[in-house]
């Protein structure tokens, strides 16, 4: 793989982690953990292969001509296996973090955790690829991106999870479905058979994400207890 491929195969994931960690401003996480959260994500790729061959064994789904059998592949067995495997590396290691100290950090360590995913994923697809510029550039405004918007949904309620002990548990399932669920529904669209004009709606999907994760980021960074809010000549942290 030459260097200019190998840069747009990384550069997506990286462009997107380095805008989230730009998006802390009121209390940066630190370098090490989000370092370590990305190679947890890359990590997360083993589980959710292994998560994927299972299901797709067990209940026999598959991409076919038939709507149904797509469907339920795309939902319960692609968008389960990676969404669960990113999400039990997020609940059980950086959740537990004492500087997991703000909403907006369940967001931040999901997308890192997204991208180290996304990016070891995209080298896998595009070193496979005959086509691979052409790969690589249309998973770059697709997969990638579409990585973070499930992976700051999750996050969003992961953030709201993690000081609410009340909703805790329900919070954490909601981001997980709501992950699952945007994941199926962007896979199904791509992988249906019969309707190829509606792979459209994939891309749609994307921009639609991406529009309500900026407003999910802008929510978190409000109730942040971490801001700064001035009057006058005085500043008041929250």
């Amino acid at each position: 793989m030459d260097r200019n491929l190998l840069g747009l195969t990384l550069g997506p994931g990286l462009a997107i982690a380095i805008f989230i960690f730009w998006k802390d401003k009121l209390d940066p996480e630190p370098r090490r953990l989000l370092i370590r959260a990305f190679f947890l994500g890359c990590l997360s790729v083993l589980p959710a292969i292994g998560l994927n061959m299972f299901l797709k064994t067990v209940l026999n789904f598959k991409v076919s001509e038939s709507m149904f059998e797509t469907f339920t592949y795309a939902f319960f067995v692609v968008g389960l296996a990676e969404e669960l495997s990113k999400f039990l590396f997020l609940r059980y290691n950086l959740f537990l973090r004492s500087e997991f100290d703000e909403p907006y950090d369940g967001i931040t360590y999901a997308v890192m955790i997204a991208m180290g995913f996304a990016t070891l994923e995209n080298f896998m697809y595009v070193y496979r690829a005959s086509n691979a510029y052409d790969v690589a550039w249309l998973r770059a405004f697709t997969a990638v991106p579409a990585h973070a918007t499930f992976a700051i949904a999750m996050g969003y309620f992961t953030g709201l999870a993690k000081f609410n002990r009340e909703k805790r548990f329900s919070y954490l399932i909601k981001g997980l479905i709501v992950a699952i669920l945007m994941h199926g529904f962007y896979d199904f669209l791509l992988m249906q058979k019969n309707f190829p004009q509606i792979a459209i709606g994939a891309f749609a999907s994307v921009a639609i994400s991406v529009y309500f994760s900026m407003k999910a980021i802008r929510l978190h960074q409000e109730i942040s207890p971490h801001k700064i809010v001035y009057k006058g000549w005085k500043k008041w942290k929250l």
